[in-house]
């Protein structure tokens, strides 16, 4: 349990920049949906949703590449870390130039002519994060978790803190007819025309600040670049990429497709694909843990895969992670009504989907689970196989789905994906990297955390006692049920 308690440690500190940083980042999700439309918040959904597709060809799969070569290289970590560094900043000096040349033509196919700095913004914020992947890498393949930590948490507090400065104190400050030199200077500094271009902005300025945190890591190298070691490292990464791009379909293409499969005007279909966006942060501790558990259990699976007892460490990782999963999608589901405020109350019509993306999140995490068998094995291009057949089945059911069922048709589209990924995921595993998962117990914990959720329906449905009252006695009964389960046994043992 001592190699547990170490993977957990990990996460633990990782979280403090994902999990519990971006839980401050989470607080906006209010002062967006309270200032803006859901029109206005539907632009910001599509163009992250735009982010995250780029951010999967930005990288090219070299940060997991780099963890796979960095201890096999004869030449030293250096090497392979400069390798990929130099790799990575050159695609995206490439990248930034090309959409600088097209980006009036850019912006007037994504049907935004009069704002074209919004995909210029965008272009430096990629390219600025895509770059800053590499040496993030590093920091956690050298255990160096708290530094990791500590630039990830002071970007995302610089962002809250902009958003708030542009959002909420500006516009009380601004003066419509500046007369004096100091009025007009501030009226340089704040236009209220820019509107959710503020978000945007301040998202830029705190990527610059975390790629400056992050010069020691860019510069205190021996530079080079091996051309031999390169082509193993491509040949290994880019189905990686492709596995990315495959998961980002999965994540991100329902923002995408919804502007366009909705039967409504594009205006209302912005509105509805803003409410949808709104309500899917309302998952986003389930994604939280999740990130900060693949920052920790990336470099672990790796470093870990020579021990003797590896396979059963790993059958007890995903057993712990379901463990923690479940009650995370029992906090938010049992708590719904108090969760629910963080939204505008013009968002909370999507409420039902919140649920169903929780659960799809879970077999996201069990997927990024069972994902060892072809990571450790070389066969990098049968997992992108996986992902890809994800991928199509998600576009797919969101073609069929959309256009009956709205956004809920997305939620219901992304749980099936998932689920069919990670059973996809261990078939295939059991015949390349056998691992004896405990799933009599996994499917357990899952069943019986759904059955607490429907009896914390039907109690809502009867009145029969107050919200809290009912979804806390709920909550008690799923972790005395894993004391009962596990801790009785740690103890045994």
């Amino acid at each position: 349990m001592g190699i547990i308690s170490k993977l957990a440690s990990q996460t633990a500190i990782y979280g403090l920049s994902s999990i519990f940083g971006r839980f401050i980042n989470y607080l906006l999700v209010p002062l967006y949906t309270y200032h803006f439309s859901a029109a206005e918040y539907g632009v910001v959904s599509e163009f992250y949703a735009y982010a995250g597709f780029l951010s999967v060809f930005l990288l090219l799969g070299f940060e997991t590449g780099y963890f796979r070569f960095r201890d096999k290289d004869c030449k030293g970590p250096d090497t392979s870390y400069s390798t990929a560094l130099i790799f990575v900043l050159l695609l995206n000096l490439l990248f930034l130039a090309g959409i600088v040349a097209v980006n009036p033509q850019l912006s007037a196919a994504l049907h935004y002519p009069q704002h074209p700095e919004y995909a210029l913004w965008f272009t430096v914020i990629l390219t600025l994060d895509a770059i800053a992947a590499i040496p993030f890498a590093r920091l956690r393949a050298e255990n160096r978790a708290f530094r990791f930590a500590g630039i990830k948490l002071a970007e995302i507090l610089i962002t809250v803190l902009l958003s708030l400065l542009f959002i909420v104190v500006c516009p009380k400050l601004s003066v419509p007819q500046p007369q004096s030199w100091q009025e007009q200077a501030a009226a340089w500094f704040y236009q209220p025309a820019v509107g959710v271009g503020y978000i945007f902005i301040a998202n830029l300025i705190a990527s610059s600040i975390k790629f400056l945190l992050l010069i020691p890591q860019l510069m205190g190298i021996v530079w080079g670049f091996d051309r031999h070691l390169f082509t193993r490292m491509f040949s290994y990464s880019w189905p990686m990429a492709v596995i990315g791009f495959a998961g980002i379909i999965n994540e991100m293409l329902d923002r995408a497709l919804l502007k366009h499969l909705l039967p409504g005007d594009p205006q209302t279909n912005l509105a509805q694909l803003g409410i949808y966006s709104a309500c899917y942060k309302l998952s986003i501790l389930m994604s939280l843990f999740i990130q900060a558990f693949r920052y920790a259990a990336e470099p672990f699976f790796f470093a870990y895969a020579d021990k003797s007892d590896a396979k059963r460490v790993y059958a007890l990782v995903l057993r712990y992670f379901v463990i923690f999963c479940v009650f995370i999608f029992l906090l938010v589901t049992l708590y719904l009504d108090y969760f629910k405020y963080f939204l505008g109350e013009n968002f909370r019509s999507g409420l039902p989907v919140v649920p169903i993306l929780l659960f799809a999140n879970l077999f996201l995490g069990i997927y990024v689970n069972l994902s060892v068998w072809y990571k450790l094995t070389d066969r990098t291009s049968m997992g992108a196989w996986v992902s890809i057949a994800g991928a199509v089945l998600t576009v797919a059911l969101n073609i069929w789905w959309i256009p009956q069922w709205g956004y809920v048709g997305s939620a219901w589209a992304t749980l099936v994906c998932y689920a069919f990924m990670a059973l996809l995921s261990y078939c295939l595993g059991q015949i390349y990297y056998p691992v004896a998962y405990d799933i009599r117990r996994i499917v357990g914990y899952i069943a019986w955390g759904v059955t607490l959720y429907g009896l914390h329906l039907q109690a809502q449905a009867a009145g029969s006692a107050p919200v809290l009252v009912n979804a806390s006695g709920l909550m008690l009964a799923y972790l005395l049920s894993v004391w009962l389960f596990e801790g009785r046994r740690k103890l045994k043992n």
